[in-house]
């Protein structure tokens, strides 16, 4: 048997910025075009500029060509080949050696082309056309480009079809597992299926028929949890006349999981509560063409922080962030859409600003939904980390376009400048009953691909979902910032299972989850800032992340730590009483400011009491507020030195810094896929954060290059693609892509200078 072969065709790639009528001919002249590495987003290359739209974080967008040459071996002839496109925003178009393959119009499908009949032993070329010269078509920012994965997959002709392996927990009892595999292969007459755990084989098991169901018996098996995240593999051999022909490999997760619409949410048998946060998909300065690593480097801080859960928000993931949900034990809520066929207002000059523009992807819902629903569940059905899967976000928000008769005049929770014309019942716009119709068909899509996982939709209105039709038809059902309804639906709808798809991160929404067994859990709006949702220029970002732009802690990050961890500590954050928002991310971890002026100290803490000291000075013991036991307040006239905070358990100090002495590069973190991700301190010279922020000058010497350079800093519109960048809070990332020995220097002024050396 010849093995399949996935051959990464990430590297070397050409691309040109602007149209190129012809460049889908195979002998187009591109030795001019620049040279690009996938995954690539050409949006972050360009300048912030205001008349882009403040939706998507005030870059361009426009339309731009892919090409690249690769060689086949001569043994290729006879061989089935395909290529795969992990996601292209958007409408792209794809042509191999001059032959039109089609298109793919939503910019977060994975998509595959069969090319057997166009591809030939030695030189080959992929020409790509990608159209977005819309940049308010969504409400965050998408990037531009082949942001994520290119693969070519050769095989025996007899083989798997794309998404022909789906491997589900059927039951779980005393000492065995039951495993039901649906297969679908291309000209096999059989199937042989080996079951391994690490390098021991567990189980074995064959059927006959080019497609259908094996099911395979597990003695003694080790279940997947969010606490022990155990993946065996599955190798399945397509087979014909005897002789195998193709394997294909699927790791597979045993658990079982389910919701109960009185009790919560159930895995492998024993509740639990999901403690969730919803993620966009980019990462700053790297826009959307975002590395696993650094995936990871933020689901470590997220799991620390006691997170089991990810809303992907409000798309198909990258799959490199399900295969970390499923290695490190996260829960996965995967999302398809944001808009069905109603396109919402999209910003373009700041947070409801009116008017808006209207672009999306409700332009190719009709035409496209179905593929790219199949899709989705078709990719990711083999994920143990995935329980529910998301038809929509916020599909019913009030007026947006969808209205009822119902409701003469209704508000959204982000609709405080609405016109008044624009809250208003309008017979002319579409009507909401038409929501439960499509949703049942998207339910439907779902269900005939996909009957262990629940389907869901975050709805933003259950108010009015509830009486057309739209919330009967899921079968879990979020609700976004609508805790208010819980009690009351839940005894107006007996059985229903219902969760926080997207919550505020405050003490109260907490405390409503764990004051009701049956909410099964919330997902906080966000687990990290991400670019676009943005105010108003000269902001870039949304701010609601519990982590900053850089994956750096914030203040809310160490409250909601202290909600879902057990752990005790305490962290200590700072900021000005007279401020008028009491919030978390208002505070900063710095004992910096102007003598006697009144500072608001807040102690997050797990541990229930705790005493603050200024200057070795008792300034008293406090017991935590029942409104919100994990945050413990004092109000201190500013006094320079030493602010410490004891909990039984652990301490948290601050003390005042100084001016800048010295750059801190920490390249500790082993380089993992060709990346590093360098953490920029700027400390005093007791090596303290620094107390003010200083511009610093970054240049690689050595076989890597810079990715991007992040600070966080909601309104530094210094271009990404400068290398010159702030500190902010005396912090900043560096990201390389490393393919040898290199080091990354970096001046500050003044003598202030540091240099890393860094070694794929």
């Amino acid at each position: 048997m010849k093995q399949g072969i996935t051959m990464n065709l990430n590297q070397g790639w050409l691309f040109h910025l602007g149209d190129e009528p012809g460049a889908d001919y195979m002998g187009w002249d591109d030795r001019a075009w620049k040279r690009v590495t996938i995954p690539h987003d050409w949006s972050v290359e360009q300048p912030f500029d205001r008349r882009n739209a403040s939706g998507t974080g005030y870059l361009p967008g426009g339309t731009a060509w892919y090409r690249k040459h690769f060689e086949l071996s001569d043994d290729t002839a006879g061989r089935r080949v395909r290529l795969t496109f992990g996601g292209v925003y958007k409408h792209a178009s794809v042509w191999v050696n001059s032959n039109y393959l089609g298109g793919r119009a939503y910019g977060y499908s994975t998509f595959t082309f069969d090319v057997t009949p166009f591809v030939r032993p030695g030189e080959n070329v992929i020409s790509v056309r990608v159209e977005h010269e819309q940049v308010a078509d969504s409400r965050w920012f998408t990037g531009s480009g082949i942001y994520r994965d290119v693969t070519l997959t050769i095989t025996d002709p007899v083989s798997f079809e794309d998404g022909g392996l789906f491997v589900s927990t059927e039951s779980v009892t005393d000492g065995e597992a039951s495993l039901r595999i649906e297969y679908e292969t291309s000209g096999a007459d059989s199937v042989l299926f080996s079951l391994a755990d690490g390098d021991k084989t567990a189980v074995r098991a064959s059927t006959t028929g080019a497609s259908g169901v094996c099911r395979m018996t597990v003695p003694a098996p080790h279940l997947w949890s969010t606490d022990d995240p155990h993946l065996y593999s599955l190798t399945a051999c397509a087979m014909k006349d005897g002789e195998p022909k193709t394997a294909a490999l699927v790791r597979v997760g045993i658990r079982t999981f389910r919701f109960d619409g009185d009790t919560g949410f159930y895995l492998n048998g024993v509740p639990m509560k999901l403690k969730g946060v919803c993620v966009h998909h980019d990462a700053g300065a790297l826009g959307a063409a975002v590395p696993k690593d650094v995936w990871r480097r933020r689901l470590e801080k997220l799991k620390a922080m006691g997170c089991n859960a990810i809303r992907t928000a409000h798309n198909p993931p990258d799959t490199h962030l399900l295969d970390l949900c499923d290695e490190m034990g996260f829960l996965a809520m995967d999302e398809a859409f944001d808009e069905w066929e109603g396109a919402k207002n999209k910003w373009w000059q700041g947070h409801n600003v009116y008017p808006p523009k209207r672009f999306g992807y409700a332009e190719d819902f009709p035409l496209w939904h179905r593929a790219d629903l199949e899709a989705m569940v078709k990719r990711d059905r083999n994920h143990p980390s995935v329980i529910l899967w998301s038809i929509g976000n916020e599909i019913d928000y009030p007026n947006d376009p969808y209205v009822t008769p119902l409701f003469k005049e209704v508000l959204g929770n982000n609709d405080a400048n609405k016109p008044a014309a624009e809250r208003m019942y309008d017979v002319k716009k579409p009507d909401a009953s038409r929501l439960a119709v499509i949703a049942r068909e998207l339910t439907d899509i779902v269900h005939a691909l996909d009957n262990t996982r629940p389907v869901t939709s975050a709805l933003s209105f259950p108010e009015l979902s509830n009486r057309t039709g739209f919330a009967d038809v899921l079968d879990v059902v979020g609700y976004n910032y609508k805790e208010k309804f819980y009690e009351e639906d839940h005894a107006a709808y007996p059985g229903r299972v219902i969760y926080g798809s997207e919550n505020g991160k405050g003490a109260r929404e907490w405390q409503t989850v764990l004051d009701h067994d049956y909410i099964a859990g919330q997902f906080l709006w966000t687990g990290v800032d991400f670019l676009g949702e943005c105010p108003g220029w000269p902001r870039r970002i949304s701010q609601a992340g519990v982590l900053d732009l850089c994956g750096f802690e914030k203040p809310g990050y160490w409250h909601r730590r202290a909600m879902w961890t057990d752990e005790p500590f305490v962290k200590l954050a700072v900021g000005h009483a007279d401020v008028k928002w009491d919030w978390p991310d208002m505070e900063r971890f710095l004992w910096n400011d102007e003598a006697g002026r009144l500072m608001r100290v807040s102690c997050y803490t797990n541990a229930g009491e705790a005493e603050l000291f200024l200057n070795g000075k008792s300034l008293g013991r406090k017991q935590a507020a029942e409104e919100d036991p994990w945050r413990i307040r004092f109000e201190v006239p500013f006094e320079a030195g030493e602010l410490r905070a004891v909990v039984p358990g652990g301490e948290d100090i601050l003390v005042s810094s100084g001016e800048p002495a010295a750059i801190a590069l920490n390249a500790d973190r082993p380089v993992t896929g060709g990346i590093a991700q360098i953490e920029v301190r700027l400390l005093d010279r007791d090596g303290r954060p620094a107390a003010e922020d200083r511009e610093i000058r970054y240049q690689v010497v050595g076989d890597a290059e810079i990715l991007g350079i992040e600070n966080g800093r909601p309104d530094d519109l210094t271009p990404y693609a400068s290398h010159t960048r702030a500190t902010c809070a005396s912090r900043a990332i560096v990201y390389l892509r490393v393919n040898g020995k290199a080091a990354l220097h970096a001046w500050g002024g003044d003598g202030l200078e540091a240099k890393a050396e860094i070694r794929a």
